[in-house]
């Protein structure tokens, strides 16, 4: 299977990527322009490799190693490769473009050279160069903090090359850069713990392929997690042996990342001057390399050290010039860094007032940014899910069409037994015939029954779901964990419950309890929810359809409870009615029916509930295999001066 069809963002991109591909190569068309500008032995070069059409990276790149930072020639290799049919030509110099934007905070211009690359290396069919073009975009959306998005591109990358026999140095790097970013998604979710054991592999594995790059990356790596454990000693280390190899194999941006890192380190130690010997040759070499990234940083940083020496007018100039750079290529962590910085200024100065303006500033920035990348993460589940449900709405289309069948069936046969019918031989006939039926329609009943379960399933989830998402926007990031272990609980015994038929009493009140449990997370726990079950009932032995509770719940809190002000109560009661039969009580101190009909007439979005319609459906359908039968029964409750004071629902539930 190829490997657009797989990755999540795809099908999103396709038109966009067609587009530009598009435009690219007409502009291509315009060779004849620049193409005099080209030297005459790289034009022999390209022309050579275009008719070997070498398939590996390893070949590509020593051919190709000295010219490979030159823009116009990469562009040139890519025309000619397209030209004559070279996808995998094309996908190594349009790889290596992308990296140039994205080392310029150009993501946008960077994603679409990946995603052409990835497109090229399919037609190409080479598993290398998918590989390469998987774990370039993984990279890209890190940088734009497209959490789950970039997760996705580097496991598939990690994915596809362990699964090469025999892999090439070119795929077992790909496998540490895949490691290395899956690393980098973890640390910036700040599972510090989590990302230095990715890198610590990927380390293991460059020591292996003796590849510096790789061991002076996941030195800095980790250096940054001990970093911001606290840990300054073993970050500086890290940050040492990272400059090390740097300096080995002769690395700008290298060198400028590590010294600034270094320094960083120094300013934490409170150590100014040092960290003021390194920043400042930092600024014009940083500016050279064009990662306005790493140079923002480099003049915060500076601005930080003047300080801290109380050189405040000239801590203000560099601080204040790395926030314009920030502010300029829209990089998010760094400009939240500038505005912290500016108040420790205006703070060591003395103009709180000042100091105070910019913590607002940095605060509110550091959450709309834990937002926006909290709702991409989510977004992400939430278009799985939605993938899922569309799934379970085929199959529900599957399961009415095998009804229509049986029905069809039915009637063939019905008009077949009914021209046969003579006599005596007719009554048999008719007897066989009703026992067909009873048995046809008895397989109807269960395929209706299975087509509401899946209907009642996923409106379910779905409100959860939401209620998640609620959760995350608000920004509290332990809360939210605690809050999806508890659905994880609920959506097993979800899919527990679908597969049967029905559950205990008690398997249903489990996990409606399971259920107010989350929902009342999102109330800030100020409902009071109680079961209160009577003696001598045993809900072991009494049986109900699965979920059935849970829509007249979520009913109470939506349109009794959350409008609601001061104490708020939700209790299920279960009690004696009659030989073979229990009542259940849901009862709530909410606005009551009445006030609940004006407020959703006042609101501009209706929500329509449809769970409490199903689920009477389920009930009508599951209590034809009983003498008795199910009863609903939805009250009004009311004070002594006749005010509204809540709401009861009754459900009569058989026993026998």
């Amino acid at each position: 299977m190829p490997i657009s069809k797989f990755h999540p963002v795809e099908n999103l991109h396709r038109a966009k990527r067609s587009v530009t591909l598009a435009l690219l190569f007409a502009c291509f068309t315009l060779v004849g322009v620049w193409a005099q500008e080209i030297p005459q032995a790289f034009k022999e070069k390209a022309e050579t490799l275009v008719q070997l059409q070498p398939k590996t990276y390893e070949v590509l790149d020593r051919e190709l190693y000295e010219e490979k930072r030159d823009t116009s020639l990469l562009r040139y290799f890519a025309h000619l490769s397209a030209e004559n049919d070279y996808p995998v030509g094309q996908s190594y110099a349009l790889n290596l473009l992308g990296m140039k934007y994205r080392n310029i905070s150009q993501y946008e211009k960077s994603v679409n050279l990946h995603e052409q690359a990835l497109e090229a290396a399919e037609k190409g069919n080479s598993t290398d160069f998918k590989i390469f073009s998987l774990n370039m975009l993984g990279v890209v959306y890190r940088r734009t903090d497209a959490i789950k998005t970039a997760l996705d591109y580097n496991q598939q990358a990690l994915e596809l090359a362990e699964q090469v026999e025999d892999p090439s140095n070119h795929i077992k790097r790909s496998i540490n850069v895949a490691l290395n970013g899956i690393g980098n998604l973890y640390q910036t979710l700040e599972q510090y713990d989590l990302a230095i054991m990715q890198f610590k592999r990927a380390l293991k594995l460059e020591e292996e392929l003796n590849n510096k790059l790789g061991l002076a990356i996941n030195h800095q790596n980790i250096g940054h997690c001990l970093e911001e454990k606290g840990d300054l000693e073993g970050a500086l280390e890290n940050y040492r042996k990272s400059l090390a190899y740097n300096e080995e194999i002769d690395s700008d941006i290298g060198r400028v990342i590590c010294k600034n890192s270094l320094a960083q380190i120094y300013l934490k130690q409170d150590m100014p001057y040092l960290a003021l010997v390194l920043l400042e040759p930092l600024q014009d070499e940083a500016k050279k390399i064009g990662d306005f990234s790493i140079t923002s940083l480099v003049y915060i940083n500076t601005g930080w050290a003047l300080t801290k020496l109380e050189n405040y007018e000239d801590a203000e100039y560099h601080i204040q010039e790395g926030l314009q750079m920030a502010q300029n290529r829209n990089i998010p962590s760094n400009i939240v860094y500038a505005y912290e910085k500016m108040s420790d200024l205006e703070k060591t100065r003395g103009d709180y007032k000042q100091a105070y303006e910019f913590y607002k500033k940095a605060n509110k920035y550091d959450k709309q940014i834990s937002s926006a990348t909290n709702l991409r993460y989510m977004n992400d589940i939430i278009v799985r899910y939605e993938n899922e449900k569309k799934n379970n709405q085929i199959a529900v289309l599957a399961k009415e069409n095998e009804i229509v069948r049986l029905r069809l069936k039915k009637n063939q046969t019905t008009l077949l037994v009914s021209a046969l019918i003579v006599g005596l031989i007719s009554s048999i006939l008719y007897i066989l015939y009703r026992q067909y039926q009873s048995k046809n329609e008895k397989r109807v009943l269960t395929l209706e029954q299975q087509m509401l379960r899946s209907q009642m399933n996923p409106h379910f989830l779905f409100n959860s779901l939401n209620s998640i998402k609620l959760y995350i926007i608000n920004n509290e990031q332990k809360n939210a964990v605690h809050y999806l272990n508890k659905f994880s609980k609920l959506v097993r015994k979800i899919l527990e419950a679908s597969s049967q038929k029905e559950i205990t009493l008690s398997e249903e009140l489990e996990t409606m309890e399971l259920y107010m449990n989350i929902e009342n997370i999102r109330f800030s726990n100020e409902i009071d929810f109680k079961i209160e079950v009577e003696e001598d009932i045993n809900v072991d032995n009494i049986k109900i359809p699965s979920l059935t509770l849970q829509p007249f719940l979520e009913n109470s809190l939506w349109h009794g409870l959350s409008p609601k002000e001061g104490e708020k109560k939700i209790q299920i009661n279960v009690k004696h009615k009659d030989r073979g039969h229990v009542s259940i009580e849901i009862v709530d101190n909410g606005i009551g029916r009445t006030m609940a009909e004006v407020n959703k007439e006042n609101r501009v979005l209706k929500r329509k509930s449809l769970g409490i319609r199903i689920t009477k459906e389920r009930l009508a359908n599951f209590a034809k295999d009983y003498q008795n039968k199910f009863d609903v029964d939805i009250l009004d409750l009311f004070d002594e001066n006749g005010d509204p004071k809540g709401t009861k629902v009754v459900l009569d539930i058989p026993t026998i």
